[in-house]
Formats: C-alpha cells, structure tokens, sequence
C-alpha cells in the first residue's frame, strides 16, 4: 500500500510525503522540489560515489516509522551537496527541507 501526503512546512512551502507499505517493512520520502529526506534505506554513500555527477540533495534519518518521525529525527548523514546548502548530519528532517524548499 503507497500513500501520498502534502505537509507544509513552516516557510509555508509543501513538500510530498510519500510512504510504502512493504513487507516487515515501510519506505519513507519526503521530498521539495530541490531534495529529499528519507528512511534508512537511502544510500548516501551510493549518491555522493557512483551518482555524484546528478548533484543530488538528500539526507538519511534510521529508526523512523512514520513521516511524522521523519520530520521530527535528526539526519544520521547526507549527500555532499545538502553540505554545500548549509544541511548537515544531527539536524532534523524539517529543518533540512526548510533548506531544500
């Protein structure tokens, strides 16, 4: 089962929630038009090596469950072009995509 959410952001701004049911498991994104954060499923390691050519903007949050536990953790790591904006490992989800949006 997928859904979609908008949530707005304190800047007024919206981003996309998007949540996949999955078995023993649930992939979680939220994302603005410039970046995205995401569940422990996200490989950071993969965007800033093998995909550093896209320029992605991204940051990974572990032990989330929810969107609302995404917006509310502090991102374990992100890609070297969320550092470039100012985003950077321990700030929470909404912070990072105030940043993005």
């Amino acid at each position: 089962m997928m859904r979609m959410v908008p949530i707005t952001l304190d800047n007024g701004a919206t981003a996309i929630g998007v949540e996949v049911k999955l078995p023993k498991t649930t992939l979680l994104s939220i994302s603005t038009d410039t970046g995205y954060i995401m569940c422990g499923a996200l490989d950071v390691g993969l965007l800033n090596d093998r995909l550093k050519d896209r320029g992605i903007i991204a940051g990974r949050a572990v032990g989330v469950k929810t969107l609302e536990e995404l917006l509310a953790a502090p991102l374990e790591s992100v890609t070297t072009n969320a550092e470039a904006m100012g985003i950077v490992a321990g700030m929470k989800g909404s912070d990072a995509l105030l940043l993005m949006s």
